[in-house]
């Protein structure tokens, strides 16, 4: 990729997917190197407890219980979190300087850890996975925003979230199978224990990034309660049963009805509803809402599908995801040079066609299906997220003024968070009975969500 296209492509394109920028001082890092080293792990190690987690489910539910709606909180807990506060995070690190929060959020992303790691039953490891993506969604934003302050020169700012940014691509592409060599050589808790000796050497890297400037922001604290609010309880309709239920159905719409009013009427909401007027980003978000819905729902099912249908080992479990996940790095950097060329309009959607076929492919697998072949069965799927992903944030960024930019980033990165929580509180209540019936709904499900955003992707000028 040359450097004009890095500097058109990858800071805008990481900007549209971390929730926007905090904390940008004036001042140079007296080690730029270290400051994005620390900034990369970081956001690697956040990035990796996203997907690292899915292939020790089953190992989980052997030690500890709960059943599938357990298994499935684990899952939701980290990211619903992780999603509802980074609608927040980038003014709350504004507040108290780019360098502080990271600090801040990578502490108590350690402790979490360990709390997870030492957890003696399910509902203490629930709950600190609730309190790993509340640090998550403070560590996001401002490690973006140290990567920043450290380089004053555009074209080596470029190159450096270029770098970060890869970071979190390739943990997207280390987490299965981490997560099954980790589960298999050690425990399930070694992919929590991990986190300690990784979120320390982040923190001894802080150190010699500069000390970031204090911004006046401001906060929606009501809007930020009540989607928080609307988020779990949506979450618990989908995920529990009988009148638990019905019960979090009603407190989600009175919530999220709550929401939208607090929101349009607060003079700085977190949720700026007026966005949604401009076509093209509202399209964005419903695009990587249906990539989030497909990718982290079928992840979530195929994990459990290799070890509980297939009977394979939690390693090689991971490993079979190794196809799909190594190539989604390649591929976004395709993404950024087909919209550098062509515009964003077609790689978005291609990708989307591209992840349609695949989850209609995915549709083969059964008791018998061999696991190798499932596993290169979900290359297309990911081929089609990873060229749909970097494209849909570039057309969000020729859409809006440079200056709402971080805010719409906000807006798409906690959409797709959220999209990717129910994902999998759908696929688990679908597959708690006859699995592969259930899986197989579930695909369909994600399919039609992409066809219909195809056809709105095709209508944009």
């Amino acid at each position: 990729m040359s450097p004009n296209a890095v500097r058109q492509s990858v800071p805008e394109a990481a900007q549209l997917t971390t929730g926007g920028l905090a904390g940008d001082g004036p001042r140079r890092s007296p080690s730029p190197g270290l400051t994005l080293a620390a900034a990369l792990l970081g956001f690697a190690l956040i990035t990796l407890d996203a997907s690292v987690v899915n292939v020790a489910l089953p190992a989980i539910g052997a030690d500890l219980g709960g059943g599938m709606s357990g298994l499935q909180w684990v899952v939701d807990a980290y990211t619903l979190a992780f999603a509802a506060l980074m609608l927040s995070t980038g003014a709350f690190a504004d507040r108290i300087g780019s360098a502080r929060a990271y600090a801040l959020g990578t502490v108590v992303f350690v402790l979490a850890s360990a709390a997870c790691g030492f957890a003696p039953g399910l509902g203490v490891l629930i709950g600190a996975r609730v309190v790993q993506g509340a640090a998550a969604a403070v560590v996001l934003p401002a490690s973006l925003a140290l990567v920043r302050q450290a380089y004053t020169d555009p074209a080596r700012r470029a190159r450096a979230v270029a770098l970060w940014a890869a970071g979190g691509s390739a943990a997207v592409a280390l987490g299965p199978v981490a997560g099954g060599a980790l589960t298999t050589a050690w425990d399930w808790r070694g992919i929590f224990f991990i986190n300690l000796p990784l979120g320390l050497a982040a923190l001894g890297l802080t150190t010699r990034a500069p000390r970031s400037e204090r911004r006046p922001a401001p906060l929606d604290l009501p809007g930020q309660l009540t989607a928080v609010v609307a988020l779990a309880a949506l979450a618990f309709a989908v995920i529990e049963s009988g009148p638990v239920r019905l019960v979090a159905a009603a407190v989600a719409l009175l919530s999220g009805s709550a929401f939208l009013l607090i929101e349009s009427r607060a003079a700085h909401p977190v949720v700026p509803l007026g966005l949604f007027r401009t076509p093209t980003v509202a399209v964005a978000v419903a695009v990587g809402s249906a990539a989030s819905v497909a990718f982290y729902g079928v992840i979530f099912v195929f994990s459990l599908y290799f070890q509980r249908v297939r009977g394979e080992s939690a390693l090689v479990a991971g490993l079979m995801f190794l196809p799909m996940t190594a190539l989604i790095p390649a591929t976004n950097v395709l993404s950024g040079k087909l919209a550098n060329r062509y515009g964003p309009r077609r790689p978005m959607l291609l990708g989307q066609l591209l992840a349609l076929a695949g989850l209609l492919l995915l549709l083969i697998p059964s008791t018998h299906t061999p696991p190798l072949l499932a596993a290169f069965l979900l290359i297309p799927l990911a081929l089609g997220c990873g060229l749909a992903v970097p494209a849909l944030t570039a057309a969000m960024m020729e859409a809006l003024p440079q200056e709402r930019a971080g805010l719409a980033a906000g807006v798409l990165n906690a959409a797709r968070q959220v999209a990717g929580a129910l994902s999998v509180a759908m696929s688990g209540a679908l597959v708690a009975g006859d699995f592969i019936p259930g899986m197989r709904v579930g695909l369909v499900v994600a399919a039609v969500l992409f066809g219909v955003t195809a056809v709105a992707t095709r209508r944009l000028r």
